[in-house]
């Protein structure tokens, strides 16, 4: 073991007299407590051969010796020998990883682990060795894929499993059927207990690992560069099932034959989504298109897919046809201003909540409202009918019933969407960012740029923030001097202003520039930290000038388009002065009559002068 890691102590054996009945007869036993370290010696593994190759090592076959004072024991482990870390961070891999270990011990949905060591200069998970897994099983199978009711049984499985390990902070980020492992009772268990989680904020040396944490095929827009592009949350692992899902159903992984390039460009760039085979049970057909929604915070949550797909498995045959689901109606999971149902199921309401009418997802709230502020007084509907609340709004005598789906919840003057700023900032990341969960004890869930996963504190430490919605123009504060992404200037070298297009789930802006005319691959969208940024309207600006330059904001085509007519403005006002300088000057000139007369006038003066002088 290398000298830099500190291996756990283990707690010895120790002798204790054992009472049988019989003061005079007493036996002495020698205690073996167990396990709680996760430390392996590394001369207990016997690694034998190589049984698989993933995204963050190797997997071997091996044999763990365990000994004690009373006892020889020899199990048949499968290795995960990650690809090689720096010292400081192989101690803060394992410091990590002996926090959850027993934690890990107690899921019946995750494989049983025998621990970590350090074998051949690399962290090696040993764990409990599994004949076969879903993989395997579809490799077996008649065009690779697998049936329906085994689908929504292991389906159901995995969704426990899931379940299981976010219940203790864990999640998975490497969904794919390869991983989900079949017991010698046929019960699937997770093979990766959240491996790319416990290697997050470790650096990578290779450039395409640093980028993403996972598989290709299977990972979530916010797992490509999830600093930028995240939160990780529990709905990361939701995208996975899905990807996992289609698969057994296809037989075919998805974006299969693409290189990592092309599928981030397809699932992050272009937001491509994994099809979706026709036929299914309508309501499992719909949980599964919303696994891929590209904004995290629409998607089911794990227990949504559990509910589906327990509740499917009542409606198929044996022989894999699906009956349907009675007179029971399945709601579409789409509603108006950019919300899911699934998004909308996430919070409960319950009499006494403070409620308002819900804003639009990443648009200007409306001047207008419903409900400003009020508090719910009753609760009226089920589950399979549109529910409605009682709200007692102040100045109102009697309470207004609105439908449960247009209200949000208002804890400590803060509801879920709201943009908010820390109060103590803070230079490791953006301190403005989105709100995605508030509890009623005033616990919150804030997703910021430049975290990884989301921020978790209490209501007290946030305060409302300037939001941001989609179609607003931005720039850049006059103090921003270096910018955390790249800014556009103006040819006279002040910053562009560009027109908000996308807002992540952390708060990053994706900004385009209209006002700027590009040829070729030159990019014209670029991201943009909410802290560094003020918004630009026809109110904000000053003066004349500085409104018809944000005219120019609008379209690169405004500023050709207004010389074009500065020009023939110009070129008609001549022409129009032309013509009545002309007209004047005709106006003023003698007629021809006149001009007769002047002329036998001169020739007389003229003759009498010549008279004259003979």
């Amino acid at each position: 073991m290398p000298q830099q890691i500190k291996a756990p102590k283990q707690v010895p054996s120790f002798e204790y007299e054992l009472f049988e009945g019989d003061p005079d007869l007493l036996r002495t036993v020698v205690a073996t407590p167990t396990q709680t370290a996760p430390w392996i010696d590394p001369s207990s593994l016997k690694l034998k051969h190589r049984i698989g190759r993933g995204p963050f090592g190797d997997i071997w076959l091996a044999t763990h010796h365990q000994s004690g004072f009373d006892f020889q024991e020899y199990h048949e482990v499968a290795v995960k020998m990650l690809y090689p870390l720096k010292q400081e961070h192989m101690q803060k891999f394992i410091d990590k990883f002996e926090k959850l270990f027993l934690k890990c011990r107690e899921l019946p949905g995750v494989c049983w682990l025998h621990g970590v060591s350090v074998v051949n200069g690399k962290i090696s998970i040993a764990m409990r060795f599994y004949e076969g897994s879903v993989g395997d099983q579809m490799a077996q199978s008649k065009g690779g894929k697998l049936s329906l009711p085994d689908i929504l049984r292991y389906g159901s499985q995995l969704a426990k499993g899931l379940i299981q390990l976010h219940s203790i902070g864990l999640l998975v980020l490497n969904m794919k059927p390869s991983n989900f492992l079949i017991s010698d009772h046929d019960q699937l268990v997770l093979g990766d207990f959240g491996i790319p989680y416990l290697l997050l904020g470790i650096p990578f040396s290779d450039s395409d690992m640093a980028l993403r944490l996972g598989t290709p095929n299977y990972m979530a827009p916010e797992q490509w560069d999830p600093e930028v592009r995240g939160p990780l949350s529990l709905e990361t692992d939701v995208w996975g099932f899905g990807c996992s899902v289609v698969e057994m159903l296809t037989g075919v992984q998805p974006w299969f034959g693409k290189l990592s390039e092309e599928i981030y460009h397809s699932v992050v760039v272009r937001k491509e989504k994994p099809h979706v085979p026709s036929g299914l049970p309508p309501a499992v057909e719909h949980v599964i298109n919303g696994c891929f929604e590209y904004d995290l915070r629409n998607r089911p949550l794990v227990s949504d897919l559990l509910l589906v797909f327990q509740s499917s498995q009542n409606a198929i045959h044996g022989d894999g046809g699906w009956v349907g689901l009675g007179s029971r109606p399945i709601k579409e999971k789409s509603v108006g201003n950019g919300y899911t149902t699934w998004y909308l199921s996430k919070d409960h309401l319950q009499v006494g909540d403070t409620v308002r009418s819900r804003s639009p997802l990443n648009a200007r709230r409306p001047h207008t409202v419903d409900v400003r502020e009020g508090t719910i007084v009753g609760l009226d509907g089920d589950a399979d009918k549109n529910s409605f609340a009682l709200v007692k709004v102040p100045g109102m005598h009697n309470a207004l019933r609105v439908q449960e789906s247009t209200l949000e919840r208002v804890t400590f003057g803060f509801a879920v969407g709201d943009w908010v700023r820390l109060k103590q900032e803070t230079n490791s990341h953006s301190p403005v960012g989105i709100l995605h969960a508030v509890q009623r004890d005033g616990a919150v869930s804030v997703g910021f740029l430049g975290l990884e996963t989301l921020w978790v504190g209490k209501a007290y430490q946030l305060q409302m923030a300037e939001p941001y919605y989609v179609g607003q123009f931005v720039r850049l504060k006059p103090n921003v001097v270096t910018p955390r992404f790249e800014w556009p200037r103006k040819s006279g070298g002040t910053w562009c202003s560009g027109r908000i297009s996308e807002i992540l789930p952390n708060g990053c802006l994706v900004v385009e520039f209209p006002g700027r005319f590009v040829l070729g691959n030159e990019p014209n969208r670029f991201l943009a930290d909410p802290n560094e940024v003020e918004s630009v309207s026809f109110d904000t600006c000053p003066g004349i000038v500085e409104k018809y330059h944000h005219v120019e904001d609008f379209h690169w085509a405004v500023r050709p388009l207004a010389i074009a007519f500065g020009l023939f403005t110009a070129m008609k006002l001549t022409i129009l002065m032309g013509r009545g300088i002309s007209a004047r000057l005709k106006k003023n000139r003698p007629n021809s009559q006149d001009s007769g007369d002047r002329k036998s006038g001169w020739r007389r003066i003229f003759r009498d002068a010549s008279s004259t002088t003979k």
